[in-house]
């Protein structure tokens, strides 16, 4: 599924900057192309995943909910804060101790990583 992400995101007219993939639910720090409207964007990035996905798990059952949260970002807002905070969120839920622990992120700012959170090498 991180694979297929970052593949959707770089033909899809929007980088992903950072993103988490948690067992019930997907948060992404994304920057969108000139002319380029969200909920557009998130709807094809939905049903490509999941056609990718279910290419694999064809049993599987819904992937996504309908609908999405957003939120933009202001002048006064850091990106690599709010990049932090979308990170950790499998370290706020408990489901490690530490985000490199953790297989299903990544940041834009880490160029030693693949996608998947995995370090290269």
């Amino acid at each position: 599924m991180a694979r297929a992400m970052h593949a959707i995101t770089r033909s899809g007219g929007m980088k992903l900057l950072a993103w988490v993939l948690m067992p019930d639910h997907w948060h992404g720090l994304v920057e969108l192309g000139d002319g380029v409207e969200l909920g557009q964007r998130v709807g094809w990035f939905k049903g490509a995943s999941a056609f990718q996905l279910r290419r694999l798990e064809p049993a599987i059952g819904r992937i996504w909910a309908d609908g999405f949260h957003d939120h933009a970002l202001r002048a006064d807002e850091e990106l690599v804060e709010c990049a932090r905070y979308i990170v950790l969120n499998p370290v706020r839920a408990g489901l490690v101790k530490r985000v490199g622990d953790y297989s299903f992120w990544d940041a834009a700012w880490l160029d030693d990583r693949e996608p998947g959170g995995r370090h290269r090498g």
